[in-house]
């Protein structure tokens, strides 16, 4: 499945929440990533997103899609190339 994941956390868990991120996911812009992750996958992550954030302090938001529902349109600087995602 296809996933993209949005954050807010506390400044001092951002550097590890990215680290976390670009394990599993591309960056797409501040705060963003996507990409396709198993069903396994996507579940280890979630369990290490709750062991890293403060649940009272933080948000984390996934949202789960199928391929031939995306699509993807840049206005302005794509910030980085993930390629062709469809």
């Amino acid at each position: 499945m296809y996933y993209i994941l949005v954050y807010d956390v506390n400044q001092k868990r951002v550097n590890k929440m990215l680290k976390l991120l670009r394990k599993y996911m591309n960056w797409v812009q501040n705060s963003v990533f996507e990409g396709e992750l198993s069903d396994s996958q996507i579940e280890k992550l979630k369990h290490e997103i709750k062991k890293l954030i403060n649940p009272n302090e933080d948000s984390v938001i996934i949202y789960a899609m199928e391929e031939k529902w995306l699509g993807r349109d840049i206005i302005g600087l794509e910030k980085k190339e993930i390629g062709n995602i469809i």
